[in-house]
């Protein structure tokens, strides 16, 4: 269900987007968001901080963007979202016992504390070459070239630099056990 609704906002955005324009598709990402958000919190009872952050940059920029009716300010979202991440995850090596990537629940993978480091870093490194990435696109490619980079472009690049972590962590990961 977590999958789902991260995956929803952006696939009403660009489903907004072919049918309608750019400035209903910002009113369905906002919208979309924020319920992904809402769902989450009456789900898990806790706030789904990453679709917050993005739910709040939304409104602000897409406020703008339907307000201004200026698509560049929505266009520049994930810049902003990407590079808080960034330096959220920077923060981190510094503020607190541990880097915020080692927070994660030891039940689902366990990394010695350089590890976690390592991956924290490289972490931040990529979303800081994201949001930098998307100023270009935003200022140079056409708007349905940004939509589609936005949304299937940036999420592969992800996965992708997920699966480069495998060579690096797969020794950590749980074993399964043999069945008899």
């Amino acid at each position: 269900m977590k999958t789902m609704l991260d995956w929803l906002p952006a696939l009403a955005f660009v489903a907004a987007y072919v049918v309608y324009d750019i400035y209903v598709a910002t009113m369905v990402l906002i919208g979309a968001l924020f319920l992904a958000v809402a769902v989450h919190r009456l789900h898990t009872g806790e706030w789904h901080k990453t679709n917050l952050v993005a739910a709040c940059v939304a409104l602000v920029l897409g406020g703008l963007t339907l307000w201004i009716r200026d698509p560049l300010f929505i266009k520049l979202k994930p810049t902003v979202v990407y590079a808080v991440f960034s330096v959220i995850l920077i923060g981190s090596h510094f503020i607190g016992d541990k880097p915020l990537m080692a927070r994660i629940p030891p039940t689902m993978i366990a990394l010695p504390d350089w590890l976690w480091a390592r991956v924290n870093a490289a972490w931040a490194v990529f979303f800081l070459v994201c949001a930098i990435v998307n100023v270009p696109i935003a200022l140079h490619f056409s708007e349905s070239t940004w939509v589609m980079i936005k949304t299937f472009g940036f999420p592969a690049a992800s996965f992708a630099f997920l699966l480069g972590h495998l060579p690096f962590v797969a020794p950590y990961l749980p074993k399964e056990e043999p069945s008899a």
